[in-house]
């Protein structure tokens, strides 16, 4: 038995097949979900693909963030360093406030949002669904 004796018997029953069953129930479902399919596009299969991504990697990341906060906050505690942590927070706010106004706020988040979906659906031809797949995707488990 080698690869040939399989695979050619299954190409003659695959080319023999035909959908003629009407009461099939995938075939039901299929076209009871016609409407919906038809609105997947490619841009929120990557948005959900992305989304999904996005998550684990923000979940590694906090996980690295919160491990090191509890290595840096053990040792002052221990007296080993000395943090000012009013400092390290003026600072990193300073980095990441995109308005300027000294606060994290939802302009903020709208404003990385904003450059996240540009390079992400840059050269893209179908990004109209992305930001609902991305949401999505972030969402899901």
């Amino acid at each position: 038995l080698n690869i040939t004796t399989v695979i050619i018997p299954l190409n003659k029953i695959l080319l023999n097949m035909t959908v003629k069953d009407e009461n099939d129930p995938v075939n039901q479902m299929l076209d009871k979900l016609r409407p919906h399919v038809a609105k997947l596009t490619f841009g929120s299969l990557v948005g959900y693909c992305s989304g999904a991504a996005a998550k684990k990697i923000g979940r590694a990341l906090a996980v690295i963030c919160g491990l090191g906060f509890i290595a840096i906050q053990s040792a002052s505690y221990s007296g080993y360093v000395d943090v000012d942590w009013q400092k390290v927070q003026d600072d990193a706010v300073a980095k990441i406030d995109t308005d300027g106004d000294g606060e994290l706020t939802v302009s903020d988040a709208k404003i990385y949002w904003k450059k996240v979906k540009k390079i992400l659906t840059t050269n893209m031809p179908s990004a109209g669904g992305f930001s609902l797949g991305f949401f999505y995707g972030l969402s899901s488990n």
